[in-house]
């Protein structure tokens, strides 16, 4: 039964819009009607979402968040284990989710489903939803009749992935806030502050000592080209926001910054991490390797790391082993390149690959958790000198009082 969109006027005249299964969009009218309820569109959803350009599918489809994606996958993949149809299961996740445009997705996926599509076919439908890892992933578990299995490994994939972003989200919390108030407490100090107290030793019309002379520059700097200067960094910083759209100067961007000490590491470690979880799963779920590593490359964010893979996969078709491949990159760590190479020669390799996304994403927690212990002593330090200095620079004339005065 295929899913519509609907807007309509309640009895207060205020707009509501929502997803309603039937046979016929007459079907919906008398439906809404029935509900006191004054229809002024219904379309069929997946005719819209299936017809026209990609870009098009993707405004429509709307966005789901990671928790949401990560929600949606382990209840479908529990329906499904437990032996509910899927047409049933992807209803029943629909209508569960509290989410409009989880609830609208998930419909016109189980329409295609209805129509005799397959489940990867309605998930391709969304490709801002779902990435081509997961549809093929679901393709690869549709033809190997382990559709249960591998929803369960997508639901462990998509939680793990929620997880550690919203591990990120809140380690960066607080030292995003110290930074704010740090500047704001600065900033106050020398625009508001400063000048009151060394204006008292300015009228006496003595020379006064140079610390204190450089924080009155700095003062008068910011207070009078401030505003200036703060709308000068935010015009820079999307200007440079822009620039990394153009791929040349993204992949230079990219290359510099795996050469930047500490944060190469993490970068490393980070993009090797998704890529072997990535590449787990699809291996283990029957997708071919050479397949496997093109959509694996897809969720590589690093430029030359994604550039370094695909290259690998050519190297791979023309019979070269796929940890050689990859060291000869020279981004990939070694121990990443040794589970690979005994994964290949024992034949776990999707094993292997587990173990090194494990021994990657441990390591870029250590290094998120390193950087940011030492990021606020190093910042409080920081504060503590500037501070200093502008007390310094206040309680110097004042301990030079008489010889201002003689």
């Amino acid at each position: 039964m295929p899913a519509f969109e609907y807007k309509a006027l309640n009895a207060k005249g205020q707009e509501e819009t929502g997803i309603l299964e039937a046979d016929t969009p007459r079907q919906v009218r008398q439906v809404l009607r029935e509900g006191s309820l004054t229809p002024l569109s219904v379309e069929q959803v997946e005719k819209n979402e299936s017809a026209g350009q990609d870009n098009l599918k993707t405004r429509r489809a709307g966005t789901v968040k990671a928790a949401d994606l990560a929600l949606v996958t382990r209840q479908l993949a529990t329906l499904v284990s437990s032996g509910s149809p899927l047409e049933e299961a992807l209803s029943m996740t629909a209508k569960q989710s509290e989410r409009r445009t989880v609830r609208h997705v998930m419909s016109a996926v189980r329409s295609r489903v209805l129509e005799g599509h397959s489940l990867a076919s309605g998930l391709k439908t969304f490709p801002s939803v779902f990435s081509n890892m997961y549809s093929a992933t679901v393709a690869a578990g549709e033809q190997s009749g382990h559709l249960d299995a591998v929803l369960d490994r997508l639901a462990d994939y998509t939680e793990s992935r929620q997880e550690i972003q919203q591990k990120m989200s809140s380690a960066l919390i607080y030292p995003v806030i110290l930074v704010i108030v740090s500047l704001l407490i600065v900033a106050g100090l020398l625009v508001f502050i400063v000048p009151k107290i060394v204006r008292v030793f300015e009228s006496m019309n003595k020379e006064v000592p140079p610390l204190t002379q450089f924080m009155i520059n700095v003062s008068d700097f910011l207070s009078a080209y401030g505003l200036y200067l703060v709308a000068g960094l935010i015009i820079l910083f999307f200007l440079f926001k822009q620039l990394l759209k153009i791929p040349s100067w993204q992949f230079r961007w990219h290359k510099f910054m795996l050469k930047v000490p500490l944060v190469k590491k993490l970068v490393r470690s980070a993009n090797t991490g998704r890529f072997a979880r990535t590449l787990s799963i699809l291996a283990s779920s029957g997708v071919p390797i050479l397949d496997a590593m093109g959509i694996s490359s897809k969720v590589v964010e690093n430029l030359p790391m994604r550039r370094a893979v695909e290259d690998a996969a050519l190297k791979v078709r023309e019979g070269t082993p796929i940890h050689k491949a990859l060291e000869q990159s020279g981004y990939f760590p070694p121990m990443t390149v040794y589970l690979i190479a005994s994964g290949e020669k024992s034949g776990k390799l999707d094993d292997m690959l587990e173990r090194s996304a494990v021994q990657q994403e441990r390591e870029t927690d250590t290094l998120v958790s390193s950087m940011l212990s030492l990021f606020e002593p190093i910042l409080i330090l920081v504060m503590g000198v500037v501070v200093l200095l502008i007390v310094m620079s206040i309680m110097l004339p004042i301990l030079n009082l008489n010889q201002l005065g003689g």
